[in-house]
């Protein structure tokens, strides 16, 4: 026979009051956190669930402000490209006009005093900040000025003028992504949007007889290119072809030595890989790696294609001699060979903007979409909620009305 002890009844009856009180507790955290998952173990099935979409859920949150900061970004390269269109129409009216034979001499150096103002409003938009306040055209290097105007006294000016423009910006960009493994290249360098012609650097090193003394890499644009010991100057041209490097190899008929042509106009970019074989060095195209991003082909190397500061620096020296025929056909064609390449610029920014677009558009589709998926491993009905929650209240207050009905009176009720 089971003794009861006069205990018994007050340890159940706060056993009862505080599961209850518990389960008010749970009700009412359920309802101010909007989900019914308050730890794993209330449903590890769901939960599993929930944790997949809300890790989902970030990346795709994180993918759509990657589109808002590329598409910002990008709008800004293309109204800086616009400006440096409309500076470039404006010089060729004024060269078309130099070129045609009815203005005086004075006329044509006050042309020329122009176009070289222009030239600065060319450099301010290629110095351009970003909507980062980084430097637009400065390739992975945002905080350096990409060109930089170095001024003298030009023959036939009566002032002092731009000689020469100088790129010190970086060949690589910085990427952005925009989907699972979907990226997008961010910057575009001024070695690129500022440029005019293909540039052909011919070495003047004759390697017929060139063999690669040990394995090592170069780099031309910035994509490596893997040499192996025992390599020939053919060998070497393939596998300059076979890369995604912007340029096409050949050897020259008469030097014997290595061709490297760009395939669209802007600055070519070689290196040798520090710590190995130095082609580039032995082929006699560089002197050296560079420094401070300055050009470094070997001086004896013939090098040729320039920027559209070179084109219009060209056409306004032209302007001061007064020399109508270069100012109609090399001055006018060089101003034509930057319009050319700006407008490509222009259509690759735009594609780029119009494919982050699209991203923007799926990922709208998205983050509502796996929202709801969320929602539904871990989302509360609110009205069920407050409908269960009044339940379990109103039972709480009955344990504790009854409680106060069946358990003996204390010392505290005799001092009162």
């Amino acid at each position: 026979m089971n003794r009861v002890s006069t205990n018994m009844p007050v340890t159940d009856m706060q056993y009862r009051m505080r599961k209850e009180e518990a389960n008010v507790s749970t009700m009412q955290d359920r309802i101010s956190t909007q989900s019914r998952l308050l730890n794993l173990s209330d449903d590890p099935i769901a939960a599993s669930h929930a944790v997949r979409y809300d890790s989902y859920l970030a990346r795709l949150v994180r993918f759509e402000k990657n589109t808002e900061t590329a598409g910002s970004h990008f709008q800004t390269t293309h109204d800086n490209l616009i400006g440096a269109n409309d500076i470039l129409q404006r010089i060729r009216e004024l060269a078309v006009n130099a070129a045609n034979g009815t203005n005086t001499p004075d006329d044509v150096r006050i042309m020329a005093v122009e176009v070289n103002e222009l030239i600065k409003g060319l450099v301010d938009i290629s110095n351009a900040l970003g909507p980062d306040t980084k430097k637009q055209f400065s390739g992975d290097k945002v905080f350096t000025e990409p060109f930089r105007i170095v001024e003298g006294t030009v023959e036939g000016g009566g002032e002092t003028m731009i000689t020469r423009v100088e790129y010190r910006g970086a060949g690589a960009t910085r990427r952005v992504e925009i989907g699972d493994n979907m990226f997008v290249d961010l910057d575009m360098g001024g070695d690129e949007a500022f440029w005019a012609e293909r540039m052909h650097i011919v070495s003047t090193v004759n390697a017929s007889d060139y063999r690669a003394t040990q394995n090592g890499a170069f780099f031309i644009d910035g994509v490596e290119i893997n040499v192996a010991t025992g390599d020939t100057l053919p060998s070497i041209v393939a596998k300059i072809n076979d890369s995604a490097a912007p340029v096409k190899a050949s050897i020259d008929i008469e030097t014997r030595g290595l061709v490297l042509e760009g395939t669209n106009a802007h600055l070519i970019r070689a290196e040798d890989k520090v710590g190995g074989a130095t082609v580039l060095r032995d082929l006699g195209i560089i002197n050296g790696n560079m420094i401070n991003n300055a050009p470094n082909w070997n001086e004896n190397a013939l090098v040729a294609g320039g920027s559209i500061f070179d084109m219009a620096i060209r056409l306004r020296d032209g302007m001061l001699r007064g020399d109508q025929d270069f100012i109609g056909s090399q001055g006018i064609a060089g101003i034509s060979l930057s319009l050319d390449n700006v407008a490509f610029r222009l259509a690759d920014i735009s594609s780029r903007k119009e494919r982050v677009d699209f991203a923007a558009l799926r990922l709208n589709n998205q983050i509502p979409n796996v929202t709801k998926m969320l929602d539904r491993e871990m989302g509360i009905n609110l009205a069920e909620a407050m409908t269960d929650f009044k339940k379990t209240q109103t039972a709480h207050q009955a344990i504790l009305a009854t409680a106060a009905k069946l358990l003996p009176p204390s010392l505290l009720t005799f001092l009162r």
